[in-house]
């Protein structure tokens, strides 16, 4: 209950944010390397531009992005791995990609975690439309745990406590159950917020995360001549317990290629647009 005095006010500080604060605190001890980089997306977002304006379709670069990362760490599966004990790890086949969408829930926007599952089978539009509905969508459906809410919301905060240690425990004992309510690797846009260059450091829960920050335009020489070109600003951050840093680097050199070829994009072209449901 809000209460109201001449120079302040009191509002709720609702207990889905207090559950968020205790998840969040139990993955700050990860040993976790971080590299900013710019990326050059001129040809990308061109592409985009060029789409809407002839087909009327506004595409997801969000999408595009996450194409890219996940056919990235399927051609090295030993990034896809995740802890199972103290002496040994689970490398699955399938890339999940967790990624947030902003929803109101309880009377308050939350991000709610959405995993596409098994992304590095799937199409640039495949994922686009996977994105596109899992934003218009009931959150129950969008959100997989969503069903455990209702009765978190009338637990006592000692319990939630306990239960998430038993859930971390799980998940470090049963890479399954990571895989399935939180994904195997993580993607946060957080440029959309503001305008420019900048960068985003996570709060990481992954083994592999991917912060996309800011866009800004720079001059840059191509082909010997000086042209403006898009930058977007990307974090990518690594467990260094898991991932040495030569196959971050060449992991990231390999991100950076297919990104600024425009990797997948043709192929959507050539299949059309298609409505979105």
């Amino acid at each position: 209950m809000k209460k109201q005095h001449d120079d302040y006010k009191l509002v709720p500080y609702s207990k889905l944010r207090r559950v968020l604060e205790i998840m969040l605190r139990s993955v700050q001890r990860k040993p976790m390397i971080h590299g900013l980089l710019e990326v050059d997306v001129t040809k990308a977002r061109e592409f985009l531009r060029d789409h809407k304006s002839n087909t009327g379709e506004s595409l997801s670069f969000t999408a595009f992005i996450i194409t890219c990362f996940a056919h990235a760490i399927a051609e090295n599966p030993s990034l896809n791995a995740c802890r199972k004990g103290s002496k040994h790890l689970m490398l699955f086949d399938e890339v999940d990609v967790a990624t947030p969408i902003e929803r109101e829930m309880a009377g308050q926007k939350q991000p709610i975690i959405y995993i596409i599952r098994a992304a590095n089978k799937k199409t640039f539009r495949e994922i686009h439309h996977e994105i596109r509905a899992a934003q218009v969508e009931q959150a129950e459906k969008a959100w997989e745990a969503f069903q455990g809410l209702h009765w978190l919301l009338f637990v006592p905060m000692l319990l939630i406590r306990i239960f998430w240690w038993v859930f971390c425990w799980m998940r470090r004992t049963y890479p399954q159950v990571q895989k399935k309510y939180g994904g195997t690797v993580g993607v946060t846009a957080v440029g959309m917020f503001g305008k420019g260059a900048g960068w985003g450091i996570p709060v990481n829960d992954h083994t592999i995360d991917l912060t996309l920050g800011g866009i800004a335009e720079k001059a840059d020489v191509v082909n010997g001549h000086i042209a403006t070109r898009d930058y977007l600003c990307m974090t990518l951050s690594f467990d260094h317990a898991i991932i040495d840093g030569a196959p971050a680097a060449r992991f990231t050199e390999r991100l950076k290629d297919l990104v600024e070829s425009g990797y997948g994009l043709a192929e959507s072209e050539v299949k059309g647009p298609v409505v979105a449901g």
